[in-house]
């Protein structure tokens, strides 16, 4: 596991601190959970800790693929095949997320549980899904089981807080990610932006990308910078590549439209507008999506609603997706309270001039002032990062 996977799961390193042995074992799960990113989507990441009586780890589990098994099934099965049914009789199983109670794509992982007699389950959160929703926990401690509940409680919420925030508003999460100078400024006057941030933030950035479900820039980011959008400085799965173009006119020359990840990308237009690589990108996979404005705009709030339902992979629910934006779109993410997360390298540079990092966003009074729930500052190479969060 990479070193740095608290800060490309969105989580500051020292939020991981565990202060007991339930506590350790969570922030294992977590780890575990961490390397499903990017394939598990829209189902949560989950790992699976079994300990036995005497402190030895006898398995452990997390959810690979959408689709596939559950981290506890996954635990459970290799720690028969290792210690064999009685091992498991006096044992504690420790999950990151409550262990579902449904049939879905699985069986149910609470009837699993009772099946193999494990008489001890630590959960770090309830999960949120209507089907589930403490249902898990109830049918485990109807037979019996000792199951505690809330071991980091917070730090899983936020872990797993795209599928959260998924299935509480059927809309993805939004992170914003931009880059500027220590004066504010995210381009030169000549318009260069290429590089302002170090080759550590860049690495990040990729993480990012491997492990969020799409990635999205506006017309004159991608006209300008003409981005690949892919994953390449870290090894993953390529992202859907989200291209804003309301009136049709970016050429179809751009690396998103003539790549080998063609299938991967999404344009969104305008009313009735049919752009000039529209044949093209629909014949290699690709979409084009066709929205109404918004006093002139795409209307971003009715764009982030048909993600949340069919903007993943395959036509799947998108459950998140990182905005890699310019002053413009960010400013009306900003304005429109659109922003769930916002991610800021400030690099050891100064501009003297050029292009702001934001556009107006007509504040006027220091209490009318974008406040975060919480943020933290952490060094990531040459550069400190902003992790900001907007909601609590």
């Amino acid at each position: 596991m990479d070193a740095g996977w608290p800060l490309a799961a969105g989580l500051h390193p020292g939020d991981l601190t565990a202060r007991t042995e339930a506590e350790r074992y969570m922030v294992r799960c977590l780890e575990l959970a961490f390397r499903g990113a990017g394939h598990v989507s829209p189902n949560p990441m989950v790992g699976a800790v079994l300990v036995g009586a005497n402190g030895q780890v006898l398995a452990e589990g997390w959810h690979h693929t959408y689709g596939g098994p559950h981290a506890e099934r996954i635990a459970i099965e290799e720690a028969l095949r290792r210690h064999g049914p009685e091992a498991l009789r006096q044992a504690t199983l420790y999950v990151n997320l409550e262990p579902c109670a449904h049939y879905g794509k699985t069986p149910p992982c609470a009837d699993f549980i009772l099946a193999h007699g494990i008489p001890r389950v630590v959960v770090g959160m309830v999960d949120p899904f209507p089907q589930v929703a403490g249902r898990g926990i109830a049918r485990l401690r109807t037979h019996g089981v000792q199951v505690e509940v809330g071991v980091l409680e917070a730090i899983c919420r936020r872990f797993n807080e795209a599928f959260v925030h998924h299935v509480q508003t059927g809309r993805p999460l939004v992170t914003l990610k931009m880059a500027q100078t220590l004066d504010g400024f995210v381009a030169t006057r000549a318009g260069q932006s290429r590089w302002i941030s170090g080759k550590a933030a860049r690495v990040l950035v990729h993480h990012w990308r491997a492990v969020l479900d799409g990635v999205l820039v506006g017309s004159t980011t991608a006209a300008m910078d003409d981005p690949a959008l892919t994953v390449r400085h870290v090894e993953g799965r390529q992202p859907v590549r989200i291209v804003l173009d309301r009136t049709g006119t970016l050429p179809p020359t751009l690396r998103v439209f003539t790549d080998e990840q063609v299938a991967a990308t999404l344009a969104v237009v305008g009313p009735a507008v049919q752009p000039a690589y529209a044949q093209s990108l629909m014949q290699k996979g690709g979409r084009l999506w066709q929205l109404p404005l918004q006093a002139g705009h795409l209307d971003l709030a009715v764009l982030l609603e048909r993600l949340g339902r069919e903007g993943g992979l395959e036509g799947r629910p998108m459950q998140s997706v990182l905005v890699e934006a310019g002053p413009r779109l960010a400013t009306a993410l900003l304005c429109q309270r659109l922003v769930d997360r916002f991610f800021l390298f400030v690099a050891p540079r100064l501009f003297g001039g050029g292009i702001a990092l934001l556009n107006d966003l007509g504040i006027r009074q220091i209490e009318e002032s974008i406040t975060f729930a919480l943020h933290r500052w952490t060094e990531v190479g040459e550069d400190l990062l902003f992790i900001g969060y907007l909601r609590a």
